[in-house]
């Protein structure tokens, strides 16, 4: 493993002479304008998005597994696949696919970069089946006369989206991931938006299910969802950082069937199961951003339900807003079952607007035999640390004995789909089961992009995988996770790039499980390294970089 790590070296020498992180990430390739042929990007190469980027069909853009791009801020770089067109874009667990800001750690924001827009040909509820994506791109998006349910536009499968999203103006934005029209056909899985200008996910009509998504510190909705999109969502996570929200108001849940309100077909009517979503408020003394307002937000026509999921710390939990909305969920076509809500500020935890007469939210809510529980706090969930100190330390499973843990009930007819998983637990989480690792990244500020691939993180081995090494860059110290699949013998050491060993971290005996082992590296000249991992006869790789 030594003789691998020397050939390394050359590939690193650029790089310590002119510290990446002290200026714009670098670029091997610029993409701009119109990409009409397929074009496949290399993990081994960087890339920047130059102004708006579209695909169009017939075209295929294939993104392999790793591969890092950078939006252009100076030209609103934003990725287009529009109507006809796919973009293949399928990461690992330990390679995920990258787009992100190309500003220097510590100096990254929302609104560095747009995002990315998907277009298809699935039913939407505009009069005509199409419509222009809103942010100024063009876009159309709908099936017209013709539209296709069953319409592919590709994949996106362990997919990061970090510090795009800009509002050009009110109800005028790019979203983190834009999906207009998009169809069933197509794949979306595992994909994380994290510190995005609006809405992490908007749904704009289609028919496209989704499973596996994260919302993370983002500005303003997490799910928002309009003209008549009629998909399923299953295990998703939503988590809010108490100073950031949008000066409009930001929800956790916004939903429409369109922004008159009108009953135009299909109507908005998406399937939501097993949600979590962490709101600002971890206590009810937490200084918030006062913009803030509901975990749940359904409103103008809209007919969204949503089944065992939890929505905890909102100054407002659910608003049932307006009398076509209300009605529908006095009569059963909008549906909230086996819900829980806690650590709500704002009394009554369910609000209704301009309700029939006689309808009353909270009392609705609390329907014998829905299985919905309302909690005075966030902790009386009972999740493991959903308010951490550090994003190292976030953890939303619930406790085995965690009210979360169980409760949850499929026999609801719109879960009967066959997309749906059957699982015991609500929201987005098993006690026993982080599906957000290692891909997902809770402190994409402080991460450098610009170190070279040529050592990418391991798959998982088989009896061992070793996460990412954070803080990273460093300056003081690092902390190395790892988890082993059964006992086994360790060795955790360092190496500088010419392969000669500078630190051993940990040697010894460890049971199964999570371990993580803490390292100062004050006393380390500035560069580049290589954290190897040995258990069990197999050996894995983390990058270091050392800030002087």
């Amino acid at each position: 493993m030594r003789r691998f790590v020397l050939l390394l070296s050359a590939v690193f020498v650029a790089f310590e002479s002119a510290p990446a992180w002290a200026q714009l990430a670098r670029v091997d390739s610029v993409l701009e304008g119109r990409i009409t042929r397929n074009l496949t990007l290399q993990a081994n190469k960087r890339y920047l998005l130059r102004g708006f980027v579209n695909v169009d069909p017939p075209a295929t853009l294939t993104i392999e597994p790793g591969t890092v791009i950078y939006g252009e801020k100076e030209t609103k770089g934003t990725l287009i696949i529009n109507r006809g067109a796919k973009i293949i874009a399928e990461g690992t667990p330990q390679r995920p696919i990258v787009f992100t800001s190309q500003q220097p750690p510590g100096q990254r924001g929302p609104g560095d970069w747009g995002g990315i827009i998907i277009a298809g040909r699935a039913p939407i509820n505009v009069p005509g089946g199409t419509a222009e994506i809103e942010g100024g791109t063009g876009t159309v998006y709908g099936g017209g006369a013709n539209p296709d349910p069953e319409d592919n536009s590709g994949v996106l499968r362990y997919v990061r989206i970090e510090f795009g999203g800009i509002a050009f103006l009110p109800d005028n934005e790019i979203n983190g991931l834009t999906l207009g029209g998009v169809g069933r056909g197509t794949t979306i899985e595992y994909v994380q938006v994290s510190y995005v200008g609006d809405d992490a996910f908007e749904f704009f009509g289609g028919t496209v299910n989704a499973r596996y998504l994260i919302s993370y510190h983002n500005v303003d909705d997490d799910f928002d969802t309009d003209f008549g999109y009629q998909g399923r969502v299953q295990f998703a996570l939503a988590v809010r950082d108490p100073n950031i929200a949008d000066i409009g108001g930001s929800n956790g849940f916004e939903s429409d069937n369109d922004g008159t309100g009108t009953t135009n077909q299909p109507r908005t009517a998406p399937v939501f199961s097993n949600v979590t979503l962490i709101g600002p408020a971890a206590t009810a003394q937490t200084s918030i951003n006062p913009n803030f307002r509901r975990g749940m937000h359904i409103r103008r026509a809209s007919l969204l339900s949503a089944y065992n999921s939890i929505v905890m710390g909102w100054p407002d939990g659910i608003l049932l807003d307006g009398t076509t909305t209300t009605t529908a969920a006095r009569d059963g076509e909008l549906e909230l079952r086996n819900m829980i809500l806690a650590g709500i500020r704002n009394n009554p935890q369910v609000k209704t607007q301009n309700p029939p007469a006689g309808f009353d939210g909270l009392t609705w809510f609390q329907t014998s035999g829905w299985g919905n529980q309302i909690f005075a706090n966030t902790a009386d969930v009972g999740l493991v640390n959903p308010y951490p100190a550090q994003p190292r330390d976030f953890d939303p499973r619930p406790n085995t004995n965690a009210p979360a843990a169980t409760g949850a009930s499929f026999s609801w007819t719109k879960l009967q789909d066959p997309f749906f998983q059957q699982v015991d637990y609500i929201g987005a989480f098993a006690p026993n089961e982080r599906w957000d690792l290692p891909w997902a990244n809770y402190d994409p500020q402080n991460t450098n992009y610009d170190v070279p691939t040529a050592i990418t993180p391991s798959e998982p081995m088989g009896s061992f995988t070793l996460w990412p090494v954070y803080p990273n860059p460093a300056r003081e110290a690092v902390t190395v996770r790892f988890m082993l699949t059964r006992p086994s013998e360790v060795h955790l050491r360092v190496y500088d790039l010419l392969g000669r060993q500078v630190a051993v971290l940990h040697e010894g005996f460890h049971t199964a499980g999570m371990h993580e082992v803490t390292w100062s590296t004050s006393a380390l000249p500035a560069g580049l390294y290589v954290v190897q991992l040995e258990a069990s006869g197999q050996v894995a790789l983390q990058k270091l970089t050392r800030l002087p």
